[in-house]
């Protein structure tokens, strides 16, 4: 029974072992991964490591299965990277005529710059060119941000071929750091190109600076091709500036890199050539330099790979043995120098004079435009901000000079206000006499107007009478200055109804209650502002609150609505008239 146990127990682990050991050769078989993940392994390694060959064929098998028209575009892309010129060649006309009908911002603009760099590759600078100004004129078209930075770089390069190496770095510059479309693997290709033409126009601080940035940068993240790629870019720079062993102890660490393992790229493998052997020849070791340079001279006939600094290998070689009288060999170099050059002379002179005219002229005239465009929406602007300037400045000036005469005019009722005051001082004692012997007797309705239209017949004359009395003795004794004074309270304090006190108070005086409590407060403001010379140089809350009021800004706006300018002149003008 047991025995029966365990052998049911070690079936289902069989079972379950080998379900799961499916499920992983599953999930390896490339065409059961999402083209997220077959994508991402492809282009995570460059072109020709690994199993990038049987990713793309598996990726173009699967997107071809589906029937998926971008994906099978996308198919051609990743297989064109690791084919020769002939067999990438009918991968992108591939690609090309499955996009035509495209309605992605990317074709046909992709697939021209594919093959300008597929033609540059392969030393093919003619059409290279030819391709990239094809990509810039239908990524302008679609608005493609990405794509035009893309063809300026690789125009750039063109450039920096022909010699014109600060150009190259103005573009290169303006895309390392000004493009935020640009990605970090990018950016990081940018400076690495950008430090190369900043050596070759003895921007040499700068160059040192981008170099140990890309060196240390790369360590950081364990980037091992870019590190080697900036330590043979170092050995540039201790060549140039002629520290040449120095040069040499690091391009001897790239020589091993780049020729194992198929770590390195033909042009990366030629310039770590090409920089040791000038290198020893600037130590004046001979024999090492010519060893370097007929090491370069044989990958040329294996490649075909060609490039400006050649005719320095050749020149040396040539003097070289002419020196040491091998005629043979002499011969033998000047015919290669002779075919070498006049490659490079043909595509010097197609991409010197095509460059200008295709690229450079039209770019500079849309610049033209642009600048023209920028200029007449500035001019534009301009008159629009003069005009707006010219009409704030007259309405300025209107209501400057409406405020000089507003101002004018208030000045003239504050002086008329304090000769007003002034002038009553003088009449002060008379009056005073008068108000008593007025207080004493009844005042005279019958003189003022009829006193049946001004006082209902509810209201007995004798009341009217007491009421205004009273208010006369409120008035008298600067009762009104007391804070809180309402209808109802003065109306009891006078020992009368409210109704009674409005009701005299609007037929009498020729106004409501609040009005005549302000009036009274404002009177006596105007009075004393004038004569007490202590109470104005006290702080205006103060004052508001001396004169009843609850705040400042209450009395200001009560001051100006009695008088008819404001406190602040008022008080200006006294202290006028006081020095005067």
């Amino acid at each position: 029974m047991m025995k029966i146990k365990l052998l049911l127990l070690f079936l289902i682990i069989g079972n379950v072992f080998c379900h799961s050991q499916t499920h992983d050769i599953e999930k390896n078989i490339p065409e059961h991964r999402t083209y997220e993940e077959l994508e991402k392994e492809f282009y995570g390694s460059r072109a020709g490591e690994g199993n990038s060959k049987s990713i793309a064929d598996s990726y173009l098998k699967k997107a071809k299965s589906e029937k998926n028209i971008s994906h099978i575009a996308e198919g051609y892309v990743m297989l064109h990277f690791d084919e020769d010129l002939p067999n990438a060649l009918k991968y992108l006309d591939s690609l090309q005529h499955i996009t035509q009908n495209s309605k992605e911002n990317t074709y046909p603009a992709r697939t021209y710059l594919l093959r300008g760099n597929l033609y540059f590759r392969n030393d093919n600078l003619q059409s290279a060119l030819n391709n990239y100004i094809l990509g810039l004129k239908y990524a302008k078209e679609k608005g493609n941000k990405r794509q035009i930075a893309m063809a300026h770089i690789s125009i750039a390069y063109l450039n920096n071929y022909i010699g014109k190496h600060a150009e190259t770095a103005k573009v290169l510059r303006h895309y390392a750091y000004d493009a935020d479309y640009m990605n970090e693997v990018e950016k990081n290709s940018l400076k690495l190109n950008l430090a190369d033409a900043y050596i070759e126009i003895n921007k040499m601080d700068s160059a040192y600076v981008l170099i140990q940035n890309g060196l240390q940068d790369s360590k950081k993240n364990n980037d091992v091709y870019r590190y080697y790629q900036n330590l043979g870019l170092l050995g540039y720079y201790h060549l140039h500036s002629k520290n040449y062993q120095k040069a040499i102890d690091g391009l001897l660490e790239c020589e091993k890199y780049f020729f194992t393992n198929s770590s390195g790229s033909k042009r990366n493998q030629h310039y770590t050539l090409l920089y040791l052997g000038k290198s020893y020849a600037g130590l004046q070791e001979k024999e090492k330099a010519v060893d370097f340079f007929r090491k370069i001279d044989s990958m040329v006939l294996k490649t075909n790979y060609i490039y400006p600094e050649l005719r320095d290998v050749y020149t040396y070689l040539i003097d070289y043995y002419k020196e040491n009288g091998d005629k043979e060999k002499q011969l033998y170099y000047v015919d290669r120098f002779l075919k070498v050059d006049q490659v490079l002379d043909t595509q010097f002179r197609y991409i010197s004079r095509e460059l200008p005219r295709r690229y450079d002229t039209p770019e500079l005239q849309q610049e033209k435009e642009n600048i023209t465009n920028e200029l007449t929406k500035r001019k534009s602007l301009f008159y629009i901000v003069l005009s707006l300037l010219l009409i704030s400045h007259l309405l300025f000036i209107n209501f400057y000079f409406k405020y000089k005469k507003s101002e004018k005019n208030y000045k003239k009722i504050a002086q008329d206000l304090i000769q007003s005051v002034n002038e009553n001082r003088v009449g002060k004692n008379k009056d005073s006499e008068f108000k008593k012997e007025t207080l004493s007797e009844p005042l005279p309705i019958e003189n003022t107007v009829n006193s049946e239209d001004r006082t209902t017949r509810t209201i007995s004359e004798d009341i009217a009478q007491t009421i205004l009395r009273e208010l006369e003795i409120f008035e008298n004794k600067d009762q009104f200055l007391n804070k809180g004074i309402t209808l109802g309270s003065l109306a009891k304090k006078i020992k009368t109804n409210s109704k009674y006190l409005s009701e005299i108070i609007n037929t009498y005086k020729g106004k409501n209650f609040a009005t005549y409590l302000n009036d009274l407060r404002i009177d006596y403001a105007i009075s004393r502002l004038a004569n007490d010379r202590k109470f104005r140089s006290y702080k205006i809350p103060f004052i508001a609150e001396e004169l009843g009021y609850n705040n400042e800004q209450a009395f200001t706006l009560a001051f100006k609505k009695r008088t008819g300018t404001p406190l602040s002149i008022y008080l200006k003008e006294i202290e006028n008239m006081s020095s005067n």
